[in-house]
C-alpha cells in the first residue's frame, strides 16, 4: 500500500468517526437515557442478521451508482450535481415501460414469438405492446439508462458549446426533471392515488434475485418463518459497473483523454483532443449511470413507488457524499456506498428508542455531511505528516551534528 492509499484510508476513517461522534452528541442532548442504546443500534443493526446485511446491500445499490456518476464527472474536471434529475428521469422511464408492456393485447396482429407482441386495445383501439418478463426487465433497464444519458447530455452540450457552468445547468435540470416526472406520471395514467406515486409493478417485472434471498434471510419465532431480504442482482451489477468505470478511466486511451480534458481543457485541445466531444460524453456517461441507478432502485418487489409529489429524490445527493467518501475512486465507492447504506439502515431503527423521525434524519444527515469533508481531512493529514517528518529530520540532523562534535573533541 503506497503513501497516498494510506492517506485515503485514514481520511475516510477520520470523517466517519467525527460524523458519528457529533451524531452521538446530538442524541445525548435530545435524550441522554436512550442515547447509548440508540447509538449502539445505529452501529450494530446492519450486521445483526443475514437479512439486515442483504437489506444494506440492497439499499447501497443505487447510491453506489450515483456515486460513480458524480465521481466519473469529477475525474474529468466536471461536477455532476444533476445525478438526482438523471436518476428520477431514468426511474420514470423504467417504470413506464414495465407497466405499459405487461398486458398481452387481446388480438396481437404482429409478434415475434417469446420476444414482442403488438396489438390494439379492445376498449379504445390504442396500440399495445407486450414483452415477456425477461425482455421487459432488460428493456426497462436499457431505456432508463438511455433516458439518464439523454438528461445528462443537456448540461454537457451547454458546457461544451456555450461554456455554461455545469453546476448551474445541473441544478436547473434537477428541478425540471422533478416537475416533468410529476406531470408525466399523471399524464401517462400510471398514478396510484393511494401510494402518492406510480402504480405497483407486476411481480414478473422485477430484477432476478439469483437465489440470494435464500442466503440473506432471517428465521423468526418457533416456526422459523423465513423473513427474506429485498436483495437482488442489482448489487452485483453495481459492483460490475464500478469495475468497468475503473477500467475505462485508468486502463483505456478514452479514459486518459477524458481525464486530460479535466486537468486542463486548453492543453488537451492543443494536444489534439476533442475537448467538446469529451465533455459531452463525460456527462452522458454520468447520466447513464444515474438513470441505470433509477431503474435498479424501483425494479424490485418492495412496492416502492416513484413519488408524484414535487420532491427531489435523495439518492443523487447522497451519491455526492458517497463519491467524496470514496475519494472518487470507483472501487472505493463500492465500500463507501455500503458504509453509507449501513448508517441509513441502522439509523432507521433508532425510532424504537423514542427518537423522532426528524431527529433521526438530522443525525444521519450530520454523519453523511461530514463524509463530504474527506478531501479536506486528507489534505490536513498530508500536511501534518509532512510537518512531523520535517521535525524528525531536524532532530536527526541536530543529533548527527552533536555526535560529530563530540567525536572531533
Amino acid at each position: 500500500m503506497n503513501r497516498d492509499s494510506v492517506y485515503n484510508f485514514l481520511s475516510s476513517i477520520v470523517v466517519v468517526i467525527v460524523g458519528l461522534a457529533i451524531g452521538f452528541v446530538i442524541l445525548l442532548f435530545s435524550n441522554a437515557s436512550q442515547a447509548i442504546p440508540a447509538f449502539g443500534t445505529l452501529l450494530a443493526q446492519g450486521v445483526s442478521s443475514m437479512r439486515d446485511i442483504g437489506d444494506v446491500l440492497f439499499r447501497a445499490t443505487p447510491i453506489i451508482l450515483t456515486g460513480l456518476s458524480v465521481a466519473f464527472a469529477f475525474k474529468t474536471g466536471l461536477f455532476n450535481i444533476g445525478a438526482t434529475g438523471q436518476f428520477m428521469f431514468g426511474a420514470f422511464v423504467a417504470i413506464l415501460i414495465s407497466l405499459r408492456t405487461a398486458t398481452m393485447p387481446a388480438d396481437a396482429f404482429q409478434h415475434v414469438p417469446n420476444l414482442i407482441y403488438i396489438g390494439r386495445c379492445a376498449t379504445d383501439g390504442t396500440l399495445e405492446i407486450f414483452l415477456p418478463p425477461a425482455a421487459r426487465v432488460v428493456s426497462s433497464v436499457l431505456a432508463a439508462t438511455l433516458a439518464g444519458a439523454l438528461w445528462g447530455s443537456i448540461p454537457g452540450l451547454l458546457k461544451a458549446f456555450f461554456n455554461v457552468h455545469e453546476v448551474i445547468t445541473c441544478i436547473m435540470t434537477n428541478y425540471i426533471a422533478m416537475y416533468l416526472v410529476s406531470h408525466l406520471i399523471d399524464w401517462a395514467s400510471i398514478l396510484d392515488q393511494g401510494l402518492g406515486g406510480t402504480m405497483r409493478l407486476p411481480v414478473d417485472s422485477t430484477l432476478p434475485t439469483l437465489g440470494m434471498e435464500n442466503i440473506f434471510v432471517e428465521y423468526i419465532g418457533a416456526t422459523n418463518f423465513p423473513w427474506t431480504s429485498d436483495i437482488n442482482i442489482g448489487i452485483l451489477l453495481a459492483v460490475l459497473f464500478a469495475i468497468l468505470v475503473y477500467i475505462i478511466l485508468e486502463k483505456t486511451s478514452f479514459g486518459y483523454e477524458l481525464k486530460a480534458c479535466g486537468f486542463n481543457r486548453d492543453a488537451a485541445k492543443y494536444a489534439g483532443i476533442n475537448e467538446k466531444r469529451n465533455i459531452i460524453l463525460s456527462l452522458v456517461i454520468c447520466g447513464a449511470l444515474s438513470g441505470f441507478a433509477g431503474a435498479l432502485n424501483f425494479l424490485n418487489d418492495t412496492g416502492l413507488p416513484l413519488s408524484a409529489m414535487n420532491v427531489l429524490s435523495q439518492e443523487g445527493f447522497t451519491g455526492i457524499s458517497v463519491a467524496f467518501l470514496g475519494l472518487n475512486h470507483p472501487i472505493g465507492i463500492i465500500f463507501s456506498g455500503v458504509l453509507v447504506s449501513y448508517i441509513f439502515h441502522g439509523g432507521g431503527m433508532m425510532q424504537e428508542f423514542g427518537f423522532s423521525a426528524h431527529l433521526v434524519e438530522i443525525v444521519i444527515g450530520v454523519i453523511i455531511y461530514f463524509c463530504a469533508f474527506v478531501m479536506l481531512v486528507k489534505s490536513f493529514l498530508e500536511k501534518f505528516a509532512m510537518s512531523i517528518i520535517s521535525f524528525l529530520k531536524r532532530i536527526i540532523r541536530k543529533l548527527g551534528r552533536k555526535k560529530q562534535g563530540e567525536e572531533s573533541d
